[in-house]
């Protein structure tokens, strides 16, 4: 009782002692229906980790899950993809009845290479008028059409400071992401890619020239299905981009489908948070984690993009951004992303989504000292603050477990930082001599 007692207080310090002895009954009185955590067993250590982020710390006894009888098979396909369908990874919204719509396919515009030629013809100067292919509701939109400003300043100052040491966006794409791969070479990587991870064979593959994202994981008629966009495939940035589709997404996916909270009445009756901007951080730091310059300047130029939107028409944020993105095809794609859902451009309005990229990365790197990042993917798609106070999974305690050192952890993540921002909010630490001021302005844990 007293190891256990004095792991909790190490890891919730903020507990009281009447909490920490509750907790442990709960706990205590769980192991004694089971003797492992509710997760896959997969891959080394019986938990589906991502092989490339180094995992420190004890082994645990983990259960391994009914294999499903339907044979899988791994489908590459060099074509464009098909429409996908409802998807777990999509924004969802839906009846009572289940009924659900994904909005990432909802909202892309039916006619965008159309409006991209009428653009360009009028040298910049129109706004184009989207059509869809299915309607969203006004009330689904309404959710993701406020843009937040709360880290502006810091995605400014991200961009400003890649300007300053490559001198353009176009030679730090070249400098740090390398060349364009062809498809041959594309395939190659994510085969061995999905060896290493031990995922080949269940997931289907498509190569895509029309998609609107780098790559996007979704689950297409019950099957996990990763589609990648060719015109953005460079040979540097490729294995960030698998790690943070597959690495992330797909692996806490997993982990997920084993534990208590894996639908959203689960989640709802352990109170679990959404799992943004938490899940597309954590993927967004492990995209960029293992590069020689980790600047942060997708995540920054799509928040930047996103309010600048909701207060500009599309052709006045076409000519905002440019002052970061020189070229138009770039600066197009970025604008689509942020105006998509709309129909008339030329109104102030924004799909909010894309700020939760790095809205989650600076969370998660401000608490990076005090989360569990080894339970953060073991445990699926939770929060931090709820990986261990409130909705434990069922844990063995061993007696031969180091209990001091089950905490475990990927490569620092603290330091993508170095390329973030002089005054960063991931380097500062939990306590400081800062003003009440610059306090205020400290993101709630993700």
């Amino acid at each position: 009782m007293s190891r256990i007692l004095k792991w909790l207080r190490l890891r919730n310090p903020v507990l009281e002692e009447l909490e920490l002895e509750e907790l442990y009954c709960h706990c205590t009185s769980t192991m004694k229906l089971h003797s492992s955590y509710f997760i896959p067993n997969s891959l080394r250590n019986g938990i589906t980790l991502a092989q490339s982020i180094s995992i420190t710390g004890n082994s645990l006894g983990l259960s391994t899950p009914p294999k499903n009888k339907s044979p899988k098979h791994f489908t590459f396909s060099l074509g464009k993809a098909k429409q996908l369908q409802t998807s777990k990874s999509c924004l969802k919204d839906g009846d009572a009845a289940g009924r659900k719509l994904c909005i990432l396919t909802a909202i892309k515009p039916s006619n965008v290479e159309r409006e991209k030629i009428k653009f360009f013809k009028s040298d910049f100067t129109s706004n184009p008028q989207f059509e869809y292919a299915s309607s969203v509701p006004p009330c689904v939109l309404e959710k993701y059409s406020q843009a937040c400003s709360l880290f502006l300043k810091q995605a400014i100052r991200i961009m400003e400071l890649t300007l300053q040491k490559y001198g353009s966006y176009e030679n730090f794409e070249q400098s740090t992401g390398g060349s364009l791969l062809p498809r041959s070479r594309i395939w190659n990587h994510v085969r061995k890619y999905m060896a290493k991870e031990g995922c080949l064979g269940k997931i289907v593959v498509h190569l895509s020239e029309d998609l609107l994202s780098r790559a996007s994981m979704t689950v297409v008629n019950g099957r996990p299905t990763l589609t990648i966009n060719i015109s953005t495939a460079r040979e540097h940035w490729l294995e960030g981009m698998l790690r943070h589709e597959i690495g992330t997404h797909y692996l806490r996916g997993i982990n997920n489908n084993s534990q208590l909270w894996n639908n959203w009445s689960g989640r709802r009756k352990h109170g679990l948070k959404p799992i943004n901007p938490t899940e597309e951080g954590l993927a967004s730091i492990h995209s960029v984690l293992f590069r020689k310059d980790p600047f942060l300047w997708r995540a920054a130029l799509l928040y930047y993009t996103v309010y600048q939107a909701s207060q500009m028409s599309f052709r006045d944020l076409f000519q905002d951004i440019g002052k970061f993105v020189t070229d138009p095809n770039t600066r197009w794609d970025y604008c689509v992303r942020a105006k998509r859902g709309w129909t008339d451009t030329s109104q102030p309005g924004c799909f909010s989504k894309d700020q939760v990229y790095l809205d989650g990365i600076l969370r998660l790197l401000r608490y990076r000292h005090s989360i569990d990042f080894y339970l953060l993917t073991a445990l699926g798609k939770v929060i931090p603050l709820k990986v261990i106070i409130k909705h434990i999974a069922v844990v063995q305690m061993k007696d031969e477990c180091d209990l001091s050192n089950l905490s475990a952890r990927s490569h620092d993540p603290g330091k993508v930082t170095v390329c973030c921002t002089n005054r960063s909010y991931a380097n500062a630490p939990l306590s400081s001599s800062r003003t009440k001021k610059d306090k205020n302005l400290d993101p709630e844990p993700p």
